[in-house]
């Protein structure tokens, strides 16, 4: 079976401000979180919301899964696509 890395989605903050820091821009990792079977993203968890989840996947970090796993994900309807993933 084959595994593979999973990288959590990102999105691309920037500061609200005037003159050159507008410009700045930060990729920053989502989370991605499972309760009930169901997929959602979150932006900023506590260590009191980690434990409420079946499952976590801390954006920014990347993270081993199998192809059930992987299957899964995609079909969460949250963003997750085969760009997502590397083979190892």
């Amino acid at each position: 079976m084959t595994s593979y890395i999973f990288h959590t989605p990102t999105v691309d903050e920037g500061y609200s401000t005037r003159g050159l820091w507008r410009y700045l821009k930060e990729t920053r990792g989502v989370s991605v979180v499972k309760s009930g079977g169901t997929y959602s993203l979150k932006r900023h968890l506590t260590d009191e919301d980690a434990q409420n989840y079946d499952e976590l996947y801390l954006g920014g970090y990347q993270h081993t899964v199998d192809e059930a796993t992987k299957a899964a994900l995609i079909a969460g309807g949250i963003g997750v696509t085969e760009a997502n993933f590397t083979a190892i």
